[in-house]
């Protein structure tokens, strides 16, 4: 099994890593595709994973850097995909978007009998509308051109959430019975909430933490400045971490500055798993500052279920996909409203018996139902009915 990512680097992809893994558990053979962090080898053999490393080209800032990033990562994908046909070979591709341009990679080896799938983790025509205030309709109608196109080619379609799943059926006129949702599940054996360290607290009662992407999309501002609020109401006893990366990180800590909480904010960057895990033992509460728009709302944060396997309430924006994942385990503010959400953190703080029921509720949730124990079993399911025939 061949399995392709640009957008991050494998493990720290995730979901990615957990295919990969509940393939190796399920007797396949593996190799993995994907661009290279900072000391990784070019190639390397990771818990019988092979994964193959291109180094990725420089940050893109405008129209023509992102072009030039998207046709860059798909020649040294290609590239590091054919150097696996010859060496070890492989019967399946599975292509994870963003982008959707590797179907034009896959499709020509369907005619040596190989199948495709195609691990849709983003609806890439929202990510657009999502990203840029005034998207250009040409290049709109060129994003759902290329997500048709995926959705052809592709043997079966992979769905993080229902949403997705109904996006491949009604626009991509995917079969049904070919689109098959896996969603991004915690491992709770692992994730689970262990001795706090009181450090992150830096000196503080309460700890507030953010886990995840930083990009335009994905609300953060509006985070810092729910956290500028309660500082402003004269709270002096919590703290603020932020956990992850992004397109908008060097902008996010100048706003902190710029609200005058840079004090009460501290940004990891990427961290090692284990210091995620201290984190999210310390904390009191995860934050989903996600605002809608036409993608938050149709898609699933794996930070929403990862806050949950750590015991943490959830506070969030009120969208359709977070709504699905958190259920009860959350308070949700109207979308987008800053007032609402810092009143909502406060609201859990102050309210240690709430934030326990909450915890509890969503550690139970994880464990019987979003687990990706239970995930995998479906995962694996699709690549046994395509290698049977019985997909086809």
């Amino acid at each position: 099994m061949l399995i392709i990512v640009q957008n991050l680097p494998v493990p720290f992809d995730r979901r990615v890593w957990r295919e990969a893994r509940a393939l190796r558990d399920a007797g396949f053979e593996v190799t993995v595709v994907c661009p290279k962090a900072p000391g990784d080898p070019s190639f390397q053999t990771l818990e019988g994973i092979r994964i193959r490393k291109y180094a990725p080209p420089p940050q893109a800032e405008g129209a023509l850097s992102y072009a030039w990033e998207f046709v860059y990562c798909w020649f040294r994908t290609l590239g590091l995909v054919l150097r696996s046909a010859a060496r070890e070979g492989f019967d399946v591709i599975q292509a994870c978007n963003p982008p959707d341009t590797f179907w034009a990679l896959a499709g020509p080896f369907k005619l040596f009998d190989k199948r495709f799938v195609f691990d849709q983790h983003d609806l890439s025509p929202e990510v657009y509308m999502s990203r840029f205030a005034r998207p250009s309709a040409l290049l709109l109608r060129m994003l759902f051109l290329l997500e048709r196109a995926t959705y052809a080619v592709a043997d079966h379609v992979v769905a993080t959430n229902e949403s997705y799943r109904q996006a491949a059926i009604t626009r991509g006129k995917v079969s049904p019975e070919r689109v098959t949702v896996v969603r991004s599940g915690p491992e709770p054996d692992r994730q689970r909430r262990r001795s706090a360290v009181p450090e992150w607290r830096r000196g503080r009662r309460h700890l507030c933490a953010y886990l995840g992407v930083m990009g335009p999309q994905d609300g953060v501002d509006l985070a810092l400045r729910a956290a500028a609020s309660i500082v402003r109401a004269g709270r002096d006893d919590v703290h603020f971490v932020f956990v992850g990366s992004g397109d908008s990180f060097d902008d996010l800590v100048a706003l902190s500055s710029e609200l005058g909480i840079a004090d009460r904010t501290t940004f990891t960057g990427r961290v090692p798993d284990d210091t995620v895990f201290d984190i999210l033992s310390t904390a009191d509460i995860g934050l989903c500052p996600d605002p809608l728009n036409p993608l938050n709302d149709v898609s699933t944060m794996n930070k929403t279920m990862e806050y949950m396997s750590f015991e943490l309430p959830v506070v969030a924006f009120d969208l359709k996909e977070t709504r699905v994942s958190a259920g009860s385990a959350a308070l949700y503010a109207r979308p987008n409203d800053v007032d609402e959400f810092s009143n909502a953190i406060v609201t859990l703080l102050d309210d240690p018996d709430r934030r326990s029921e909450l915890g509890r509720i969503g550690r139970e949730r994880v464990e019987r139902e979003l687990a990706w124990s239970h995930q995998a079993v479906k995962y694996v399911g699709v690549y046994e009915s395509l290698l049977s025939g019985a997909d086809t």
